[in-house]
């Protein structure tokens, strides 16, 4: 199933518009605790059951497993190259895009329930104009890499 892709709040912030101490501070209080409903594989993530993907449901493992603690650092480069959803001050972003080392676009969301716990999954070619658009954003933010 596509999910919808011309969504106002699925947008990353102008570059350069957090500090360096909110990003320290959304590290602080972050957490990735990623969700069965996401993995084909449950790795090191401690699932009980251990998973349980949904076929309407993007895996982020569909290409490779993906463990928790690259999981966890993909999150956090993400809010350093600044790669987040606009949010309300003393929030947190909704959603924290990054790309890994294959180039492939990872997109980590939270509900408002559980505010700072956030899931992955892997921006798949069912939206490649998101995709493009994040991987746009992330060579300007990040041209190493």
């Amino acid at each position: 199933m596509k999910r919808q892709g011309n969504r106002p709040d699925r947008r990353v912030i102008p570059a350069g518009s957090v500090s360096p101490e909110e990003v320290a501070r959304l590290n602080s209080l972050i957490r990735y605790t990623g969700s069965g409903l996401h993995k084909l594989h449950p790795g090191d993530y401690g699932f009980i059951p251990s998973h349980n993907p949904r076929p309407s449901k993007s895996p982020c493992d569909e290409l490779r497993p993906v463990l928790l603690d690259e999981a966890t650092n993909l999150v956090r480069r993400g809010l350093e190259m600044g790669m987040m959803s606009a949010y309300p001050p003393g929030s947190v972003p909704k959603y924290i895009w990054a790309v890994d080392s294959d180039r492939v676009v990872y997109e980590a969301k939270t509900k408002a329930e559980r505010e700072v716990d956030y899931h992955g999954y892997r921006i798949g070619d069912d939206e490649s104009e998101m995709r493009n658009y994040l991987l746009d954003q992330w060579r300007r933010r990040c041209p190493k890499g």
